[in-house]
């Protein structure tokens, strides 16, 4: 019988819009709709997109710069209100849960770490299907916004893991360079906000380009 490989990483954290859940053409389309609304020049599609996993404000800034500063609160009004209208339309990517199960079995501590806000995340995993998959969360909200390393210390902290045994995956340079200001090692996924080749420079030790690939090679190394 084929003994189990001995864990690499107790700690995987893993981003959430692009990464598990299938939201980034509804967000890009929800960044440039609530900058129209108040006045700003549309952000191309590459725009809006370099902005997710960022915290909103952060984000909403990043992507309408001729917007004065303040209108950045009705911005983000806006932007809240064209979310909410496609709050069910978003959807896990396939294949997610049952990674999720399969790393829980294997005895890793799961970890969200986004630039969604700490209401956005709890209504997420309040779910039926989320309940009780995750360890542990930060949201940019009620600690710094990616690519500060301090959602992910916070996280080493509270399970008692260091860098050495600690693995980030996401979809954005966000969240690899996070990975680096925190000493950890990352993975990144292509098929969520970012163009993988912008990937390069913060070494990840993989790209998936779909989540049953990000699946085989945690199950294999991880």
């Amino acid at each position: 019988m084929t003994q189990p490989r001995p864990r690499r990483f107790d700690l995987i954290a893993f981003d959430w819009d692009g990464t598990l859940f299938d939201s980034t053409k509804i967000i890009v389309r929800c960044i440039q709709r609530a900058v129209v609304d108040v006045g700003g020049r549309e952000p191309t599609e590459e725009a809006a997109s370099y902005v997710i996993g960022m915290a909103l404000s952060q984000a909403l800034a990043h992507a309408a710069p001729d917007v004065p500063r303040e209108k950045h609160p009705e911005l983000g009004q806006r932007y809240r209100h064209y979310y909410a209208q496609h709050q069910d339309d978003l959807v896990l990517f396939d294949g997610v849960l049952e990674m999720l199960d399969e790393l829980r079995g294997r005895q890793h501590l799961l970890a969200v770490a986004t630039g969604k806000s700490r209401h956005g995340l709890d209504d997420a995993l309040r779910t039926v299907q989320l309940k009780g998959r995750f360890h542990g969360s930060r949201t940019a909200d009620e600690t710094a916004g990616k690519p500060h390393p301090l959602m992910l210390r916070e996280l080493m902290q509270e399970f008692g893991c260091t860098p050495q045994r600690t693995l980030m995956i996401g979809d954005t340079t966000h969240d690899l360079q996070m990975a680096v200001n925190a000493g950890c090692a990352s993975v990144g996924v292509s098929y969520g906000a970012h163009e993988p080749a912008a990937f390069d420079a913060l070494s990840p030790l993989f790209v998936a380009h779909r989540v049953s690939e990000l699946r085989a090679w945690l199950l294999e190394n991880a």
